[in-house]
């Protein structure tokens, strides 16, 4: 399901309230396709606007940072400091899913009217609602927040399957955009392991010149959402779900509220 947006309008939302709105995280390699035996280089990137600060490899900024093929799962190898953070060799052919999990990080909101636009943005409709039942301060508060974002990558043929992977919150790419090419493709959303219906997707669509479009969606009572795409293009989906931290979370970062981000990234071949 699209909802009515104007793409100009969020972008420049988003270029002009990048503390407001908050930054999407997520992988992006080089290249999507690339042939047997060759090397997947890839960036960990934080930004907007499909664009961000690449970072290094440090260890003790994940709690996992896995390469899935055919079933089979190992950690994604590195040295602290490399950048790109991301350099494999493909291990075989086929559908490579690469997976990414943060530690806890916060942030902190010193006025109202910004969590507010982020909440708007993010489609947490009740917050105002729920955070006053919850008795919390209007200003100088703290959000503590992790990340769980995928890519999928051809190699060789590019066939397989992506699958769910236990992660807290995490999109499954239904369609291969590599052997399966239309115009649209179908994701899944999971939380806690289960499909999230009715959930905003916010699509970033980066053109072969690099302009970068944003729209929304949402997925069905199934959790799915069905994206258009078109060759040669590059698309990030995003979706945040907003909670009450833990108690040993909210101790350990003075946090009242908790929200955990999914990604993908995907391209689709060009013609």
């Amino acid at each position: 399901m699209r909802l009515a947006l104007s793409v100009f309008a969020t972008s420049f939302a988003i270029l002009t309230s990048s503390a407001t709105l908050g930054h999407e995280f997520w992988i992006e390699p080089k290249e999507f396709q690339v042939e047997n035996g060759e090397n997947i280089v890839g960036d960990l990137i934080n930004g907007q606007n499909f664009d961000g600060v690449k970072l290094s490899f440090f260890e003790k900024r994940f709690r996992l940072f896995d390469l899935s093929v055919d079933g089979t799962t190992q950690p994604v190898a590195g040295r602290t400091g490399d950048r790109p953070a991301l350099n494999v060799t493909a291990p075989e052919d086929g559908l490579h899913v690469f997976s990414y999990v943060s530690t806890d990080s916060r942030v902190k909101y010193e006025e109202w009217d910004k969590w507010l636009a982020f909440a708007d943005h993010k489609k947490f409709d009740d917050v105002a609602t729920r955070h006053a039942a919850r008795d919390l301060p209007l200003t100088n508060f703290w959000e503590a927040y992790s990340r769980f974002a995928k890519s999928v990558v051809a190699v060789g043929s590019g066939e397989g399957a992506d699958q769910a992977l236990g992660l807290e919150i995490e999109f499954v790419m239904l369609t291969n955009p590599y052997v399966d090419q239309s115009d649209t493709v179908q994701v899944r959303l999971l939380y806690q392991g289960s499909p999230r219906p009715d959930a905003q997707i916010e699509l970033f669509t980066k053109a072969p010149d690099g302009t970068v479009t944003i729209e929304l969606y949402k997925t069905d009572n199934d959790g799915v959402g069905t994206l258009p795409v078109k060759p040669g293009y590059r698309y990030l989906a995003d979706n945040v779900v907003l909670r009450e931290p833990s108690v040993e979370l909210a101790a350990e970062k003075d946090a009242v509220w908790e929200t955990v981000w999914a990604s993908l990234t995907w391209a689709m071949p060009a013609e």
